[in-house]
């Protein structure tokens, strides 16, 4: 055989080299959380919400920072019923002085920390309660399902203001935490029956099921897997829902059953400003006007949570 014909042949016999495919670039998967953070960053809806949500917390936690006037001292011989000087920003006299002589803008600055602690606690309790009861019945099933949700069903019949109205009525003294124990008692069953929806569905994945058959305890499995899974829709329910329990609070010192003087908070306001809607409306407007802003501030923040949170709506 010729040489040439050798070396043909001994290169085509010879393994070929490998040649190395072009690299690509595979992105990170993001959680449901991260992903949520993604879109809510990119949404104008969440944004302002965000921001007139944080001065408002700021307002209630340092009033100071907004005024030096008490809320509370009355002059009468020169303050009676003084109408608004709205050239004035930030001053005492801004919103004008209440039938008592009393500042209207130091109440108003004042009474957001009462009225968004009652809102923020009562949130932070029904979510509690209303996720473990939820979690629960949803989890066993069974006759602890039957028993929690026909208790849960037994509280969400009973209206709300008016249930509230008469846990309160059977106080002397109706200070703030009796209030919030009064809203969290009546305003759980929501979130437990969207929990236990959502546990309902959470528990059949394979997931759960893989750590069932590993010989996972119940409590890891709730806490480990079944939480983290079913918290979303609550967290979007339980957004919503503060706004609520705002204009509750509002409402029910309007009626004269929720929060009582000396407690400075926009629904004790509004409450003492209705007699004189007619000879000076600026005293109940205000303090409405408050409500109405922070109700709808916590409201378009939950439906920007939900629009995150919620695959349907992407």
């Amino acid at each position: 055989m010729p040489e040439t014909l050798k070396e043909n042949t001994a290169d085509a016999s010879a393994p070929t080299a490998a040649v190395p495919a072009p690299a690509v670039e595979v992105g990170k998967a993001r959680s449901l959380w991260s992903d949520a953070w993604h879109d809510l960053r990119r949404s104008p809806l969440f944004v302002v919400s965000a921001i007139l949500i944080v001065f408002l917390l700021v307002i209630a936690i340092f009033p100071g920072l907004f005024t030096g006037a008490d809320p509370r001292y009355a002059d009468l011989a020169h303050h009676y019923l003084q109408k608004p000087k709205w050239g004035n920003f930030f001053q005492e006299d801004w919103f004008g002085y209440d039938i008592q002589g009393r500042s209207i803008y130091a109440r108003v600055i004042y009474g957001a920390r009462a009225s968004i602690t009652v809102a923020i606690v009562v949130t932070a309790l029904v979510t509690v309660l209303g996720t473990v009861v939820g979690m629960l019945a949803g989890y066993f099933g069974g006759w602890i399902d039957t028993i929690l949700s026909r208790v849960t069903d037994i509280f969400f019949g009973v209206p709300f203001i008016l249930g509230a109205m008469v846990v309160l009525t059977s106080f002397e003294e109706r200070h703030i935490w009796v209030v919030i124990l009064a809203l969290a008692f009546l305003g759980w069953t929501q979130i437990a029956r969207v929990a236990r929806g959502s546990v309902l569905t959470i528990k059949q994945a394979d997931y759960v099921m893989a750590a069932k058959a590993l010989g996972a305890s119940t409590s890891r499995i709730l806490l480990r897997h079944i939480l983290p899974n079913a918290i979303a829709p609550v967290i979007v329910v339980a957004t919503i829902a503060l706004g609520g329990y705002i204009s509750a609070e509002a409402s029910l010192s309007f009626l004269g059953i929720g929060l009582a003087e000396p407690t400075v908070s926009w629904g004790v306001d509004i409450s003492s400003g209705q007699e004189q809607l007619r000879n000076a409306p600026f005293v109940l407007i205000i303090p409405s006007v408050m409500v109405s802003i922070t109700v709808l501030a916590f409201i378009m923040l939950g439906d920007a949570v939900r629009n995150a949170l919620d695959p349907k709506l992407r």
